[in-house]
């Protein structure tokens, strides 16, 4: 194989966008702007829609690429090697599965899923196919800035983590974005608001940066500021386990915004500001062993007065990459189709998917029944929980 023939199953704004990636064109004009592409390994294999209008611009505008409206017939069509699916969250797990079955790469949007045990059952079959690759499309894992980040973190050059803190609050979104699909911002269509929407990009990276916390605790509010019955609004308490702790706080209704990321450890710290520009300041000895030796007035004072900054205590670095928005997308599509001809390694594998998921049920859990929850909480009960939000949901409706 010298290129990968790609599926786009589900061509709404987000399959529109991958669609330009790969050709140059939008599919909806209303899509975010991007211009096509180069990609060694990979080409647009075919599409499938159910809307009859997308369909008929579809042929129109590529009357070359094969066009399917269900799922299936595209998997078992010979016309497609890989998929990626921009489809509504629950459908991830299912069409991934069918694809992995049919020997075909599986390339899921996030959510990985709505509830883990899905996303567990998509890993399971993930595991009887070594051959086939699985990945999630977490872009924001190919910013060079976290990228760098992770490598200074996993490299031990800030120590000990203490605490995290994340506040990302620049996904303003209308009471129109709403409006516009029926399946979003429901229990039942997207399983949640902005913890399954949204945020999934830094609950991930926060994970991947900094490791899974132990318990959760969280308050959300649903249909704070806009006419929705899901989560619009989290603030989030992470315990790790081993004393360090952390803050997560989101939501869809701040119009000036915020994006901040604080990690704090024994032997420094990292500030990061939009995503774009990192502080890391690294001490010269950690946080215990300056406390240990700091014994005098005149010490103690210096350390009170923030003479702490002094050079020979610590040093900064300044680390700016510009965020060219889109191309952490493409380079994910670079990353999977490279390990499908080369087996590179991934970015992002699917077994990653899981964590991510784990932490926002984790935090629907926790504001649901208003107490703290272990991470590895029981999978049954919150499907059961989430079931009775469908519920509760429908009965609305009447």
């Amino acid at each position: 194989m010298n290129k990968v023939r790609l599926g786009i199953i589900g061509i709404g704004q987000q399959g529109s966008f991958y669609t330009a990636l790969l050709t140059g064109k939008h599919v909806r004009q209303s899509g975010m702007p991007m211009e096509k592409q180069n990609f060694d390994n990979l080409e647009l294999g075919a599409f499938c829609e159910t809307n009859p209008d997308i369909v008929a611009k579809l042929k129109e505008m590529f009357p070359e690429i094969p066009v399917y409206t269900n799922y299936i017939e595209m998997l078992d069509s010979g016309q497609v090697d890989a998929i990626v699916t921009t489809v509504p969250h629950y459908l991830h797990p299912q069409i991934g599965i069918e694809a992995l079955k049919r020997d075909i790469h599986v390339l899921l949007e996030k959510p990985a899923g709505v509830y883990t045990k899905q996303v567990q059952e998509i890993i399971d079959v993930s595991k009887t196919k070594p051959e086939i690759t699985f990945a999630v499309y977490f872009n924001q894992r190919m910013n060079p800035l976290y990228r760098k980040l992770k490598e200074i973190i996993d490299n031990g050059e800030i120590g000990n983590i203490r605490r995290t803190n994340w506040i990302i609050t620049t996904w303003y979104r209308p009471q129109a974005y709403y409006n516009m699909s029926a399946w979003r911002a429901t229990w039942e269509g997207e399983g949640g608001g902005v913890l399954v929407n949204q945020a999934p990009h830094q609950i991930d990276l926060l994970q991947w940066l900094c490791g899974m916390p132990k318990k959760v605790y969280a308050k959300c509010k649903y249909g704070y500021m806009r006419d929705i019955v899901v989560e619009d609004e989290v603030t989030a308490l992470f315990d790790y386990g081993n004393g360090a702790t952390g803050v997560f706080v989101t939501c869809t209704h701040d119009l000036i915004g915020t994006d901040r990321l604080e990690i704090l450890g024994d032997k420094g710290k990292i500030v990061v500001e939009d995503s774009k520009i990192a502080t890391v300041t690294r001490l010269l000895k950690t946080e215990q062993e300056v406390n240990k030796e700091t014994t005098s007035l005149e010490q103690v004072f210096k350390l009170m007065m923030g003479s702490s900054s002094a050079t020979d205590m610590m040093n900064k670095e300044i680390i700016e990459f510009p965020n060219a928005w889109g191309m952490q997308h493409a380079d994910i599509l670079r990353d999977f189709s490279s390990n499908i001809i080369n087996k590179t390694p991934l970015v992002a594998p699917g077994s990653d998917g899981i964590n991510g998921v784990r932490v926002a049920n984790a935090i629907h859990l926790s504001s649901w029944l208003d107490k703290e929850i272990d991470i590895d909480f029981d999978e049954n009960f919150f499907l059961e929980k989430l079931n009775e939000k469908i519920a509760e949901e429908k009965n609305n409706k009447k």
